[in-house]
């Protein structure tokens, strides 16, 4: 068994960041940077992106400039915290047919706790990307952070799982992620 991420293996989702709760989230600019990094990356990679949006009538839609990073999408509308917890979601998860699912978003100890136990569960791997996801309180990240990885989730940056997806270097989308990171 590898413990190796590799591309051909991994789908990513972009959790719940909306407008409605994103400027009360702890570090938000530095989030939305990172997070507009990875999903950059991941076109770079042909790494699927599946979009999740909690309640979109109250929480808003997704944030402008990260909308404008995923190009054209259709969101996944939930009610649940969890994404699993939609048919939806888990329909076009399995359609994927993908055993990592790298995860994104807010709130840390809530959508994104509870979406990566629930892919646990359903025999998925969790890549919790650590610096693109955030709650309102750090303390709540932090805590929610350490539940995902003593549950069985891979813990990773940005900049760490984009160079273990490209594998090796001198090709042109090792330039292209090179740009991206610098």
């Amino acid at each position: 068994m590898s413990l190796r991420i590799k591309a051909e293996e991994t789908a990513a989702v972009c959790v719940d960041i909306q407008s409605r709760l994103f400027p009360i989230i702890h570090e938000n600019e530095q989030l939305k940077k990172n997070v507009i990094t990875l999903i950059n990356g991941l076109k770079v990679l042909d790494i699927p992106l599946l979009v999740t949006q909690q309640y979109t009538k109250g929480l808003g839609e997704t944030v402008d400039e990260i909308k404008e990073a995923i190009g054209e999408y259709n969101y996944i509308e939930k009610m649940s915290f969890s994404c699993c917890g939609d048919t939806g979601f888990m329909d076009r998860l399995r359609e994927l047919d993908k055993k990592n699912v790298i995860l994104m978003g807010i709130e840390s100890h809530v959508c994104v706790l509870q979406t990566a136990l629930d892919l646990i569960d359903n025999g998925y791997t969790p890549v919790l990307i650590a610096d693109c996801v955030s709650s309102r309180k750090p303390n709540d990240k932090k805590f929610a952070l350490k539940r995902m990885k003593s549950a069985g989730a891979i813990l990773s940056t940005y900049e760490s799982i984009l160079f273990e997806l490209t594998v090796v270097s001198g090709t042109e989308k090792f330039k292209q992620i090179a740009k991206l990171i610098k």
